[in-house]
């Protein structure tokens, strides 16, 4: 407990800490004595800064920056689109994976590296009649504006069929054995030429080979009468057989047994069926090879813009250690090693952070490789907005700050000056980069032609030159704007400083004060603590002494004995 003479020593009166006891009292002026410390280095740190040049020149460095990793990520996203046959990043499943459906109505799997449906579309529709000019003589044509062919009503099937040019069955024809003409026969293609010249799913997924040797398979072709064989035509054999002419069935017509034709063409059909089958399961694994190798090549673009990203960034540490090595007083070859040492540790402490840009490079590279070099222009301007935006609500914010409040404009509008050129620099650096890249380009194509990752060296130069103009411009501006508040600014801030010293020196009085009273009530109590000690072991032999000299017998030993352990006891 504190002496009752402490507040003498501590004149209370100094103090606003009430009720509290002394070691309470000596931790918290420890706790305030730190935190003035801080306040104290922080204005010392401060004063550093004020009308320093660096401070611009870390501005415009980190748009540059930005601005050469946003090229990077687009150009690896230009790079993908060129490799990729100039088609844009699509994963999708239709993009690699011809449907039937799809093919039919002209949406191709373009993706797919594998197999060329655009080419077998193409030769598919240079099958049918899509001249609209063409003259028929029947009624029984039409012209299919939406698909844009023309198509003939089959009154078998009551349904319209495209015409076919004059020579689209010939390469099946080629091939074909030919009928015994002692006979009047014609080798018939059961699954006629033109059915499988008309269906979409044989088109899609069988190569023209592939149709004309099933066409022209032991499976599918049949010895017919010829007139039955020219009745037959394009028809399906189904509806050969089923049409009737003058109440007579084609089998009255033209003396041919129905239920071997009819065999016949299920087992035709089964073959057609089944190779449609197998040459489209080789459509779903040719997608899915190249829907895969799409997907390497992006995530090849990506790692490479991700590993530039993280080079750069150590690149721009060592650089920046490397200047504070060249500024300093010592430049040997042991401190160059420490500095680059610094710069590694530096950049393992930002490890964290620079994954996250990194991560938005990857993005901006895929983004590229989706949309096109359009991204690249897009965070161009993004850039800019942000950099105007970050000197406004910087400038706002200079201005709220309570100790601003009702300083004069003259002192105010300078500040606000400084942080405007600044973000104005920064803004300058790009649209200027991109007007300097332009210019380099007309008087030298050459500088347009892109470095694989990096893109153009015109672009490079142009970001380079914007940022050195725009720099120097913004250090001569800003530099006679602190011409006129930085003798006020140092003022104030030595004048902070000063006072912050004195209320170091008053908490420190304050805390020494503490520790002398600890001091001395802790050697009050010692020297209490042994005239009490003095007193009880006086008690103690004056007992023991009486007690002898009472008693008649001669052995005192026990008496002795008991004595020594309540001395003992007591100076334990």
């Amino acid at each position: 407990m504190p002496s009752k003479n402490e507040n003498d020593v501590l004149n209370v009166a100094d103090f606003e800490y009430k009720e509290v006891s002394l070691d309470e009292l000596e931790q918290s002026l420890e706790t305030e004595l730190e935190e003035k410390v801080g306040d104290l280095n922080f204005l010392q740190e401060e004063h550093e800064h004020i009308n320093n040049p660096d401070h611009l020149g870390e501005t415009v460095l980190n748009v540059v920056w930005e601005q050469f990793m946003n090229q990077v990520a687009t150009t690896a996203g230009e790079d993908f689109i060129k490799e990729n046959r100039g088609l844009h990043l699509d994963l999708r499943k239709e993009a690699h994976i011809q449907t039937t459906e799809n093919f039919a109505e002209g949406k191709i799997a373009n993706h797919n590296t594998k197999i060329d449906y655009q080419q077998r579309y193409d030769d598919w529709q240079s099958n049918f009649q899509k001249d609209p000019n063409i003259e028929h003589k029947t009624s029984n044509y039409r012209y299919n504006e939406e698909q844009q062919v023309w198509e003939k009503h089959d009154t078998r099937s009551d349904s319209w069929k495209k015409v076919l040019n004059k020579d689209a069955r010939t390469d099946f024809d080629k091939g074909r054995p030919t009928g015994k003409n002692t006979a009047n026969t014609n080798m018939d293609h059961t699954v006629s030429a033109g059915e499988i010249i008309r269906d979409p799913a044989a088109n899609a997924h069988m190569t023209r080979e592939e149709q004309i040797a099933f066409a022209n398979s032991e499976k599918n072709l049949n010895l017919m009468d010829s007139a039955a064989n020219q009745s037959k035509g394009d028809s399906t054999m189904s509806e050969f057989l089923d049409s009737e002419r003058d109440g007579k069935k084609a089998s009255e017509r033209f003396n041919i047994d129905e239920e071997e034709l009819r065999k016949k063409d299920a087992e035709a059909r089964e073959e057609y069926e089944k190779r449609k089958k197998e040459a489209e399961q080789k459509s779903i694994e040719a997608g899915k090879k190249s829907q895969k190798e799409e997907a390497f090549r992006i995530g090849g673009k990506a790692l490479r813009t991700a590993f530039m990203t993280i080079l750069a960034a150590l690149v721009k540490e060592v650089i920046g250690k490397l200047v504070l090595w060249l500024k300093s007083a010592e430049k040997s070859l042991k401190s160059l090693l420490e500095h680059i040492k610094m710069a590694i540790r530096s950049f393992v402490g930002k490890l964290k952070g620079l994954l996250v840009s990194t991560s938005d490079s990857v993005i901006t590279t895929i983004a590229t490789s989706i949309v096109g070099p359009v991204v690249g222009t897009i965070k161009k301007v993004f850039m800019l907005l942000k950099q105007g935006w970050k000197s406004l609500k910087e400038a706002v914010q200079f201005l709220r700050k309570p100790e601003n409040r009702g300083k004069p404009l003259s002192y105010l509008l300078p500040q606000v000056g400084i942080i405007v050129v600044t973000g104005l620099s920064g803004i300058g650096a790009i649209a200027l980069g991109e007007i300097i890249e332009k210019g380099l380009i007309a008087l030298l194509p050459g500088l347009g032609v892109d470095i694989p990752i990096l893109g153009s060296p015109a672009n490079l130069i142009g970001m380079l030159m914007g940022a050195i103009v725009c720099g120097v411009i913004g250090a001569i501006a800003i530099n006679l704007i602190n011409k006129q508040v930085a003798k006020q600014q140092k003022n104030e801030n030595l004048s902070a400083q000063i006072d912050k010293k004195n209320e170091v020196l008053q908490t420190q009085d304050k805390l020494i004060k503490v520790k002398i009273q600890k001091m001395g009530n802790a050697k009050e109590n010692a020297v209490r603590s042994m005239k009490d000690t003095r007193e009880q072991a006086k008690d103690i032999i004056s007992e023991a002494m009486t007690t002898i000299f009472r008693e008649d017998e001669e052995d005192h030993s026990e008496i002795l004995n008991s004595t020594a352990e309540d001395l003992a006891d007591l100076l334990s």
